[in-house]
């Protein structure tokens, strides 16, 4: 009769089920939670270069880097001067190319076939006035969680390539 009652009594004690509820919970709860974070940075990372893009790309298209003697090198240290907030410039590659009208844009491959940024066959050329312009940066951005479902990481390591780019018609700065 005693063992009926105990087991009568275990049944109905609720102590501690909060406990055992949120551990069972807690683990999906803190992946999401973190997974959104994560999501965010990315989308941040990419808003910032992308500005940084448009903001130096500028300097390009209205003369101010050919005029002044620019070179790879004072680009880069443009962009990399508007993203130093949330990126890091070794990890950056960027292509600056002419292209005789706007049909004829095709942009190089960003990465090889494993998954990695091939740098090697991007070139400056940031053109003369009238000249159209593609102007790409790539950025290859570490990721913290394990790749979930596949679906942020698109390189090897467990990074993500961010690229943001414009096209545009130089202004007629030798005029």
């Amino acid at each position: 009769m005693r063992k009926h009652g105990f087991i009568k009594n275990f049944r109905r004690n609720r102590r501690g089920s909060t406990a055992v509820e949120f551990a069972l919970i807690a683990g999906p709860f803190f992946f999401f939670l973190m997974a959104l974070i994560e999501v965010a940075a990315v989308f941040f990372a990419s808003t910032v270069i992308e500005n940084a893009v448009l903001e130096s790309a500028r300097l390009i298209r209205t003369g101010q880097l050919q005029n002044g003697g620019g070179n790879a090198a004072t680009f880069q240290t443009e962009v990399c001067n508007r993203i130093a907030v949330v990126a890091d410039c070794d990890r950056m590659a960027f292509e600056v190319a002419v292209f005789e009208d706007f049909d004829a844009i095709t942009p190089t491959a960003p990465l090889d076939s494993e998954g990695n940024m091939n740098a090697g066959n991007m070139g400056f050329d940031p053109g003369d006035a009238g000249d159209i312009v593609l102007v790409r940066v790539y950025y290859s951005w570490p990721l913290f969680l394990p790749n979930f479902a596949g679906q942020l990481s698109n390189m090897s390591d467990n990074r993500r390539l961010i690229t943001a780019a414009t096209v545009f018609r130089n202004e007629p700065f030798n005029e």
